[in-house]
């Protein structure tokens, strides 16, 4: 009987002595977050405890959002942490979003800081727009070159002052789609001018082209300005063009006249072996002629086909041999 007495009193002992101990260890987080009018339980941070959530953590976000007058629930806070997000830095995005009079919830920023961006800075960008260089200097391009109608490559330098849309933060795109559509816009508004003195007289037509096209749609920014830091004059790449064309066509020229000298000279040589042909063949013709007369005499021919009537002379011919009777 003694000794379920003891066990029963070790058993109070410990029922009582267990609540205790929690209590104890909790009294300071449950102390400051009664004093900051939220009510969490001591057993609240014991199963805290036990998901693998830092009690102190969820207190002190939960303060901190109180005091700025922002309604949390604990359980959204626990989800945020158990889901691997910074608790901490959402908290301070929505605190400064409120002071800015952002419209904004903590669930969306809870999704934006899950998604990998850096909501803290969306938040600072919102509230005070950052400034872009088209192009980036970390591609290690220096400018933006475009040629225009008349042949001259300019080089162009923007700034872009952006602000972040913290609607579209989440599958939004990021400042190179900004920076390539930017580059993009002042390519095909210096191609498009007639003349670079266009383009040098008038650089806004660069910015109020950029601003109409809305090429800030489908971004996590909004292109509240943009500004031509710098324009510079390259060369002459018609001038160039047309150097190196006319230099293919002299070539080309070139070629066809050398053809045609050939083609004269072979025919040159031709009429030159031609006419020694011909002229061979007259002399060969002239050496038949004598032949042809003394064959004539011989017989008494010469053109006609009767023969030659005697003559005197054929009648009375010298005889260098005279018969003697």
């Amino acid at each position: 009987m003694q000794v379920f007495l003891i066990v029963l009193a070790l058993l109070l002992l410990a029922l009582i002595a267990v609540p205790l101990m929690i209590f104890a260890m909790f009294f300071n987080l449950w102390l400051q977050t009664k004093a900051s009018g939220l009510s969490i339980s001591v057993f609240d941070f014991l199963f805290m405890k036990l998901r693998g959530v830092s009690p102190e953590l969820v207190a002190q976000v939960m303060i901190s959002m109180t005091k700025a007058g922002i309604e949390v629930s604990v359980d959204e806070v626990e989800s945020q942490i158990l889901a691997g997000g910074d608790i901490e830095a959402v908290a301070d995005a929505l605190i400064r979003a409120r002071k800015a009079n952002i419209d904004i919830d903590f669930r969306r920023l809870a999704a934006i800081d899950l998604a990998g961006r850096d909501i803290a800075d969306a938040v600072r960008t919102h509230v005070s727009p950052k400034v872009l260089s088209c192009p980036d200097p970390r591609s290690g391009q220096r400018d933006i070159a475009g040629v225009c109608r008349d042949g001259v490559r300019l080089h162009a330098n923007a700034r872009i002052t952006v602000r972040t849309r913290l609607d579209r933060l989440v599958g939004g795109a990021g400042e190179q789609t900004i920076l390539a559509r930017v580059g993009e816009g002042i390519v095909s508004v210096i191609g498009a001018a007639d003349s670079h003195k266009q383009i040098l007289q008038s650089p806004e037509l660069i910015s109020q082209y950029v601003l109409d096209r809305g090429l800030d749609s489908g971004t996590c920014f909004e292109i509240i300005s943009m500004d031509i830091s710098d324009i510079s004059v390259d060369e002459n790449v018609g001038a160039r063009l047309q150097a190196v064309q006319a230099m293919a066509d002299k070539r080309v020229a070139q070629a066809r006249a050398e053809m045609r000298r050939a083609a004269a000279v072979a025919a040159h040589t031709e009429m030159q072996a031609r006419t020694t042909e011909m002229k061979s063949k007259v002399e060969a013709a002239r050496a038949v002629v004598p032949r042809a007369v003394a064959n004539a005499f011989r017989v008494a021919n010469l053109g006609s086909h009767l023969p030659l009537r005697p003559t005197v002379g054929e009648r009375i011919r010298w005889d260098p041999n005279p018969r003697r009777g």
